[in-house]
């Protein structure tokens, strides 16, 4: 992936990123040199087939299909870059949140490879991961507020630092991401939901079912999305009852509408975010998006939209980068190095860890700490 930035630093760093939070294991090498940010190699091994007879992730079946297959994606990130593990400054690695079992088969990789090759060890948190990326593609400088909207997370932060940030509000229940593969089940549409979803929406009414746009009511940043995916089963429902079932066009106004009302309510919230964000009075105010669902164009569309309205830069990553990736997770661990923040040994794999640790849970803690 030939991805380059231009940046005012000096000192080159070339780390390896492992990333294997969900369903997708992934390696990367990423070399920051003189300002000059380089992808060196992004290799995605995906487990979509693995999953599609059970309609969503099964835990256990990713985590066996990462332990399988992390060693691989690894070597195959290393010869594409054309390096060893002696070239390299350090190994960075995705220590959560995430599926724990996934978590941990990354965190035992590059322990090992770590302590074999002597290399100092960094976990990164997954959402900084995606937070950071558009640091590695646009250089951008801090603060930035940041829209992260992915399969299992939603929060808007505004991002200060490698490993400061600030939540402004986010999802209290279901994220946009499971939303969308949940309606797709719903709707008989084969997974992963999101893309799936969009496609039907392309020849689908949105006005044709008045679905709800939570917590627009309420002022403040914070999103719910479970109450829509019900409204939807709902609407599908009644169809079925009145037909006997669901003809194409039916899925596509019912896809069609869904994805209305997911864009809409984060278009609401992000004007709502960017008002909070300018009352700092950043030097370039910037809302860049982040997260599988940032891949979706007409989400895309009606942020840029709000962006444009309210004279705020918008910045999206490339889409390949917008999924779950490694290349995310050099880039953050090489933020990280730079600040001298490295693991030892005892780095522990990590189902939950939020980003500001300073805000209240969203969606509720528990024994193992609040999840986002």
């Amino acid at each position: 992936m030939a991805v380059t930035t231009d940046r005012g630093m000096g000192n080159t760093i070339t780390i390896l990123g492992v990333e294997s939070s969900c369903d997708d294991t992934a390696a990367a090498v990423v070399r920051d040199s003189g300002g000059r940010a380089e992808i060196l190699s992004s290799v995605v091994y995906g487990q979509t087939g693995l999953h599609a007879p059970f309609g969503g992730v099964v835990p256990e079946i990713a985590a066996r299909a990462h332990a399988e297959k992390i060693d691989l994606c690894v070597e195959e990130a290393l010869k594409t870059a054309g390096l060893s593990l002696d070239s390299l400054d350090a190994i960075a690695v995705t220590a959560g949140p995430g599926l724990i079992g996934g978590v941990i088969a990354g965190v035992m990789c590059a322990k090992g490879l770590a302590a074999g090759s002597g290399l100092p060890l960094l976990g990164i948190n997954h959402l900084a991961g995606h937070a950071l990326t558009p640091r590695l593609t646009d250089a951008l400088d801090f603060p930035y507020l940041m829209l992260l909207v992915s399969g299992g997370h939603c929060q808007f932060v505004i991002v200060e630092g490698p490993n400061s940030f600030s939540r402004l509000g986010g999802t209290i229940d279901d994220a946009p991401g499971e939303a969308f593969d949940k309606t797709a089940k719903l709707l008989g549409l084969p997974q992963p939901g999101g893309p799936s979803v969009e496609s039907a929406a392309l020849g689908g009414d949105p006005a044709r079912f008045d679905f709800p746009r939570p917590l627009l009511d309420r002022p403040g940043c914070d999103m719910s999305f479970s109450g829509l995916k019900t409204a939807l089963l709902r609407a599908r429902n009644a169809v079925v009852a009145e037909k006997g079932g669901l003809t194409e066009q039916d899925r596509a106004d019912l896809a069609a509408g869904f994805q209305a009302a997911v864009a809409d309510v984060l278009a609401e919230k992000s004007r709502r975010a960017i008002s909070e964000y300018i009352a700092l009075a950043p030097a370039q105010p910037v809302l860049a998006v982040a997260g599988g669902v940032a891949a979706n164009q007409t989400i895309r569309g009606i942020l840029e939209t709000v962006c444009t309205n309210a004279a705020v830069h918008f910045v999206a990553p490339p889409l390949a980068l917008c999924t779950d990736n490694a290349a995310m997770i050099a880039w953050a661990g090489i933020e990280h190095f730079r600040l001298g923040l490295v693991d030892e040994a005892e780095l522990v794999a990590r189902p939950r860890w939020p980003l500001d640790p300073s805000k209240r849970s969203l969606i509720g803690g528990g024994k193992k700490g609040a999840k986002a």
